[in-house]
Parts: C-alpha cells; structure tokens; sequence
C-alpha cells in the first residue's frame, strides 16, 4: 500500500474495502458507505477539532532546537490546559521521518522550554527519555493564543506540502481536543448524513482527545495509545441503549469511538453519558460490549490502529484483508482510503470461550 500524500478528505476515487461478519470481502466506492448501513443502525463519530500541537522551540539548559508534540491531558475542559504530556523531537521537521530524526536533548526535572511564545517546564519525564509531562506558564486564555498562534498541525513525511489546520478539522469538528485528527471522520459529508437519515440510520457524536499516531521509536510506539479523555452526551448514549435493546447495530466511526464506547461500557455493559478516560487497549481478547461494526483507515500490521481490529476480525481474515488492499493499490494513513470491517460471527464465539476459560 502506498501513504496518501495529499491533504484531501474526499478525494472522488476514494476507496472503501468492506469486511462482513463471515469473513466476505467487498470492495466499493468510498462514497457508497451509507449502501453497507442498515435501516435502525446507529453511527457514532468523534466530533472532535485538532489543536496545532506541534510546538518548535528551544531546551533552554542546552539551546538546542527541538519539537514538542502535545499528546495528551488529562480532561476535556477548556481550562484545565496548563498541563499535557508530550513527545519530544530533536531539530528537522515533518519533512524527515520520525524515526529518522535525531534525538532531542536529555531532559531533567525543572528544565525550562521556549515554544514561541510559550514557555513550559518539564514537570517530569515518563517511561523512556522523550516522554514528558509539561507545565506552561500563564492563563488558560495565553495558552491557548500560543498554542493556536504558534503551533502546526503534527505532520508526517508522506505529506510534503505543510498542513494548515483547517486540512486536519473533520467536517462535524467542534471543541478543538485532539491531538491528532479523528481521521475516520474525514469519509464523512453532509451529503452522506443526509443519506443516513432518509434510511431510517441515525446518527450521534462523542468527544475524544484523539492521540498521536506514531513517535517514530519502537519503545515508545509500544505505550499507544495513550490514555485519552472523552465525553459522551446524553442524546448519544440514549441512542446507543435504544439501539442495544432493540437489536440494531452500533457503528463507529475510527478507532477513537471504539475505546470511549468500550471504556464506558466496562462497568456494567451500558454506555454513560459524561466524562471518563479511555485506558484500556483493546485487542483480540478484548470483549467489544457496544459496538458492532467499524470504519476506520487502512493501517499497517503492528500499528495500535490495526491491533484494534483484531477485536473484530480473525486473523485469517485480516490477512486476506492485507492482501486485498495492497492488490488494490489502497492508500494509507489519515488522507487515505477506508475499511468496514464488521464483527466476525466466530470471533465473537471465541472471545466468550476466552473470557469462560479465564473465569473457570
């Protein structure tokens, strides 16, 4: 499969592989994705902006140039901004892959960071040497105006041109959370919504802190994704419990939606509407409470976004799924093509007997 390299959300060829519950494979126009909804469905999405969270600055014990990209806080609220984690680069840019960009400075407790016109202080450094909690200094008003004046959108090298903002938004992007876009979303237009309703297939949103996608070190890879906040409206999660009671499917929209759904449903099968932090990973163990059926980009074997989809479809199935896209010349990565990848019939026979044997 070859990476997308331009920032269009809905390029006419777009492309959509489907997966059904036996294993079947399809393949379709992207635009054709309310053809593979049922009348009674439910589909969630994330309705959340992404920040420019890319910040270039200094370490200033050093003076050495490196890049700061947010990955994570620990709520949603517009306040609560003083603190994030993030992942630290050495000098370059998007231009140069991030697992070919030299290492950032050592960092310590106290060190001092110049971002713009932000300054920031490492309040700790976390599991390997380029994860690091940050404070910023100033007001949650000052923080955000360095944030929105200085920062660009996280950029990998299979994108040449620079991103702005407005490439990375969806187009149902409302508080502006994450990381990352919930690229998922971008197969999304008001045409489509349109569509959905005049099938009888009703649609909600949630929020989520969507994450960074890659650091370009294996180690670190290896923690995503990170924990992530979300927030579950009211409407939503009565839609969800309508559509669980009455046998209609849960369809969501990227992987984001998936782990809020699943992490609110954990207690006691019922998704809640409010806040909560997704932490769990899901995986082929994993049991998927709520949801039926995902869209989500095409993503390599070994990426936190293709392990997910081990909780829906065997490994058979992924397999010929690989070989479906690549014959199909798919494109990859946040401007690329999609997958509907429904849950598999056996598989969800073999998550019950897994989950009976731990229990025994």
């Amino acid at each position: 499969m070859t990476p997308a390299a331009t920032a269009v959300q809905r390029p006419a060829g777009a492309k959509l592989l489907a997966v059904d519950d036996r294993g079947r494979i399809r393949h379709w126009p992207r635009h054709q994705l309310v053809r593979l909804l049922r009348p009674r469905d439910v589909v969630i999405a994330n309705d959340a902006a992404t920040l420019p969270a890319s910040l270039f600055g200094r370490h200033l014990p050093t003076g050495r140039r490196i890049e700061i990209r947010l990955a994570q806080r620990k709520s949603l609220e517009a306040d609560d901004i003083q603190h994030f984690t993030a992942i630290a680069f050495g000098e370059g840019d998007f231009r140069v892959r991030t697992e070919d960009r030299p290492p950032p400075p050592a960092f310590r407790n106290g060190d001092l960071l110049e971002l713009g016109p932000l300054r920031a202080t490492v309040t700790g450094v976390l599991q390997h040497p380029r994860f690091l909690s940050l404070r910023f200094d100033g007001s949650a008003r000052e923080i955000w105006e360095g944030v929105a004046r200085h920062g660009r959108p996280i950029q990998y090298a299979h994108v040449p041109e620079p991103l702005a903002v407005w490439n990375t938004w969806t187009p149902i992007a409302g508080p502006p959370v994450a990381f990352e876009p919930p690229s998922a979303g971008f197969a999304l237009d008001w045409q489509t919504l349109a569509s959905m309703s005049d099938r009888g297939i009703r649609f909600g949103t949630i929020t989520h802190a969507a994450g960074i996608s890659s650091t370009g070190d294996p180690e670190l890879d290896a923690l995503l994704p990170f924990d992530e906040p979300y927030r579950i409206p009211r409407s939503t999660a009565l839609l969800i419990r309508n559509a669980r009671a009455s046998g209609a499917r849960v369809v969501a929209i990227g992987t984001t939606v998936v782990r809020a759904l699943e992490h609110s449903a954990m207690r006691d099968g019922h998704v809640h509407e409010g806040e909560g932090i997704a932490t769990q990973k899901i995986v082929f163990s994993s049991r998927l409470r709520i949801v039926d059926a995902i869209l989500s980009g095409t993503h390599e074997p070994g990426t936190s976004h293709y392990e997910l989809l081990r909780a829906f479809a065997s490994e058979a199935t992924l397999r010929r799924m690989d070989e479906q896209l690549g014959a199909g010349a798919y494109r990859t990565h946040e401007f690329g093509d999609s997958v509907f990848v429904e849950t598999s019939l056996r598989l969800a026979g073999l998550q019950r007997d897994h989950r009976n044997a731990e229990s025994a």
